[in-house]
């Protein structure tokens, strides 16, 4: 496999100004990351800050309903709510060792600004986030949460005003200051050696997952589920299992509304190969390239590419992609809440509503592990809003 590749994905498609930047970070991870000192201080972090091991959680309610059972990987009880954590306190660290002073960054759904915040703070950094005007209006808890912590948040009015636009002015930003700044790239998209480095940090999801569910039950799932967007949280589940083929591996799109025609975020299911932020993978696009625009409920999913690892799983036919509208989304969030007692992120409710679609067509001695990726106290003005506009 060429070098930043997975398969025929993936790559370093960027700006001369911003080659040495991503030279000097690939080269870090080699020098700093790979050493045990390092690594020691990430366990030490990642035990007694972010509080892991996560719970891995058998629905016992929700698998008398659905006839099968249901596990969740609750990476909702991690400091500051979501996997997002994981990846922050690896970076930040990493730069700190790097002799960086600043953090810059992008959200969508804003727990990815909120666990930068968290881990500049931390180790005491400057950080400096970008998200999409339209997801500050919708994300306005965690807005305030990031400048609670010390961050600035600045809001971006080009292009769709979500996601995307936010990813494009950080790298700007990057450009322009990259001699005491990292940025923190949030998902496992981007040049290498970003999906690289956002994998291994999230690895430990499907790592701690694979040895909790062998230590209950002796055996291995017969399916992992997790939600994507750019892809972190079910890259960073997916990879333990990667080599037990008899587990089959499930992420999850956003269909938005779901009718013909519609924005939606459902890159692997109908997008096409292509280059967006400095990465070969699939996405939604024109034939003659132009992106189109996404939407989703969930403000985490609204992205028109997808981590260029999930473009190769798909290939292989290593991993099977499917999509949930936004309705059947918001059902999965109402049914997680009232049978379970867990208000699950709407990101996470695309891949239980997918598990919730199973039901009665499974064996009952079959075992699911979702990704419970973040908690959905974020979305509650979502959810208030779409029950009221659903009920009408």
């Amino acid at each position: 496999m060429k070098k930043g590749y997975f398969g025929d994905f993936g790559g370093r498609f960027a700006p001369e100004l911003l080659m040495p930047p991503l030279l000097e970070l690939e080269e870090a991870m080699g020098r700093i990351m790979a050493g045990e000192a390092f690594q020691r201080e990430l366990t030490e972090l990642l035990t007694h800050f972010v509080g892991r091991p996560t719970a891995l959680y058998h629905c016992a309610n929700l698998s008398r309903e659905v006839g099968f059972g249901v596990w969740l990987k609750r990476e909702d009880l991690a400091h500051t709510g979501a996997h997002k954590i994981n990846n922050t306190v690896g970076q930040a660290l990493l730069a700190k060792h790097m002799g960086k002073t600043k953090l810059v960054a992008e959200t969508g759904a804003g727990q990815h600004g909120v666990a930068t915040a968290t881990a500049a703070a931390l180790l005491g950094l400057e950080c400096i986030v970008y998200m999409g005007a339209e997801d500050v209006v919708r994300q306005a808890h965690n807005v305030q949460r990031m400048e609670l912590l010390g961050a600035t948040v600045r809001p971006v009015e080009s292009g769709s005003r979500t996601l995307k636009d936010a990813i494009n002015a950080a790298m700007r930003h990057w450009i322009a200051e990259q001699a005491a700044t990292h940025y923190c790239l949030g998902s496992a998209v981007g040049p290498h050696p970003f999906p690289l480095l956002v994998r291994e940090l999230q690895a430990v999801i499907g790592r701690e997952a694979l040895a909790q569910f062998r230590e209950r039950t002796g055996k291995l799932p017969d399916r992992v589920v997790a939600c994507v967007g750019g892809g972190s949280n079910a890259i960073g589940m997916f990879h333990a299992f990667v080599p037990h083929e008899q587990v089959a591996l499930i992420g999850v799109e956003a269909a938005g509304d779901g009718s013909p025609g519609c924005c939606h975020s459902a890159t692997l299911s109908t997008g096409t190969p292509g280059v967006l932020h400095g990465t070969m993978t699939k996405l939604l696009q024109t034939p003659e390239g132009q992106i189109l625009p996404s939407h989703s409920l969930a403000p985490g999913l609204d992205y028109p590419g997808v981590g260029p690892e999930h473009a190769h799983l798909q290939a292989l036919g290593r991993a099977e992609y499917v999509c949930v509208t936004d309705d059947q989304a918001l059902a999965g969030f109402m049914r997680l809440t009232r049978s379970e007692g867990i208000l699950p992120a709407l990101e996470s409710s695309h891949a239980l509503a997918h598990v919730l679609s199973l039901s009665g067509t499974l064996p009952a001695t079959t075992d699911v592990i979702v990704c419970l990726s973040g908690r959905g106290d974020k979305d509650l003005e979502i959810v208030r809003q779409a029950l009221a506009k659903r009920d009408g």
